[in-house]
């Protein structure tokens, strides 16, 4: 009798330990509903087809769970809010992107390339002429290169407002002195506007604009306010050097054939660096590689940079922006802006991450 009575007790204080467990999955489980509750509504306000109908739907979803959570019984209310979701998402994945649509002026002709060999040639290379920053006119060439003349490639990361959030765009150097620069951004139609918001929803396609520095780098150094550019030379090889530049060649051609939709965190300026490269050749995973305003002492950490300057140094002295405006509109303009810029004198030599 003893030890059975002591036996009952051990289960009753195991009950009472678990009635905390018990406590913290409820919390948790409602927690998650309400996190899927509110991006259910949030997406029905942004990419609702109907722009008249966002509004409304997204508040009759709104309330239209709250009901469910004031007056369905256990476990009911947490089948009908977890069911809810599910369609909503459903939905949500059948959105598809288009080629097709009234885009601003800057992105509305898609670069692609024809690769035969070692030779490239890359279509509609935009160098737009800017006035002003919304002021501007676009123009396209079409230039062909030669892969074994590829010898560089540098990085440029651009902060404003928040420093730990970035733009990253990878710049390409050839023998002759040319260089073809790629920036991985959103594709907005006209009357659109960016947030950081609407990017985690289905608001932008995705783009890779391929461009002249005078273009994609004198915007953001001489004609937007409170952007901040550093430059930096990466260590490579030739060889790696040119995989990479076929890797972004093939992505763009992908954008070209098929519309693809971006995405803040998954499919964005950085992220979209890394997976457009083979799973065996990306490097390992960090959390700077999603708060890409410290990119670059990312990359500094694991030996990426043409330098043994000290950090602190090296990012005071890679600021491009008065050597920007000072060289502006000139010919020699990507000469102009790496001239003594610390690691820029020395040949790459090792491995690009």
């Amino acid at each position: 009798m003893t030890e059975a009575r002591t036996d009952g007790n051990s289960w009753a204080r195991v009950m009472k330990l678990n009635k905390p467990l018990r406590f913290l999955a409820v919390i948790f489980i409602w927690l998650v509903l309400g996190l899927a509750t509110l991006w259910s509504a949030v997406a029905l306000y942004f990419d609702a087809g109907i722009s008249w109908l966002r509004f409304p739907l997204a508040a009759a979803y709104g309330l239209g769970m709250l009901a469910v959570w004031v007056f369905v019984r256990r476990p009911w209310k947490a089948l009908v809010t977890g069911v809810s979701f599910m369609a909503v998402l459903a939905w949500w994945f059948s959105l598809q992107p288009s080629n097709n649509r009234d885009w601003l002026p800057d992105v509305a002709v898609l670069p692609y390339a024809d690769i035969a060999g070692n030779q490239v040639t890359v279509h509609n290379i935009r160098n737009c002429d800017y006035r002003t920053e919304t002021d501007f006119t676009v123009q396209h060439l079409d230039k062909t290169f030669d892969l074994d003349q590829l010898r560089t490639v540098d990085l440029y990361l651009v902060t404003w407002g928040s420093p730990d959030i970035a733009h990253t765009m990878v710049s390409f150097g050839f023998t002759n002195g040319g260089y073809v620069c790629f920036s991985i951004e959103t594709r907005k139609q006209k009357g659109q506007d960016y947030s950081a918001v609407k990017g985690l929803f289905r608001q932008f396609e995705l783009t890779y604009i391929i461009a002249d520095e005078r273009d994609l780098v004198r915007l953001r150094t001489n004609y937007r306010q409170g952007e901040e550019v550093r430059l930096y030379r990466l260590q490579v090889t030739p060889e790696q050097g040119r995989k990479l530049f076929l890797d972004y060649l093939r992505r763009a051609n992908e954008l070209h054939e098929r519309a693809e939709w971006y995405n803040a965190l998954t499919d964005n300026c950085t992220t979209s660096i890394r997976t457009q490269r083979a799973a065996a050749d990306r490097a390992p995973w960090d959390w700077r590689m999603l708060i890409n305003g410290h990119l670059d002492e990312l990359l500094y950490e694991r030996g990426t940079f043409a330098t043994n300057l000290p950090f602190a140094e090296l990012k005071k002295f890679s600021n491009i922006n008065a050597r920007a405006k000072a060289a502006d509109q000139a010919e020699d303009f990507s000469q102009q802006i790496r001239k003594g810029l610390p690691g820029f004198n020395e040949e790459p030599a090792t491995t690009i991450h």
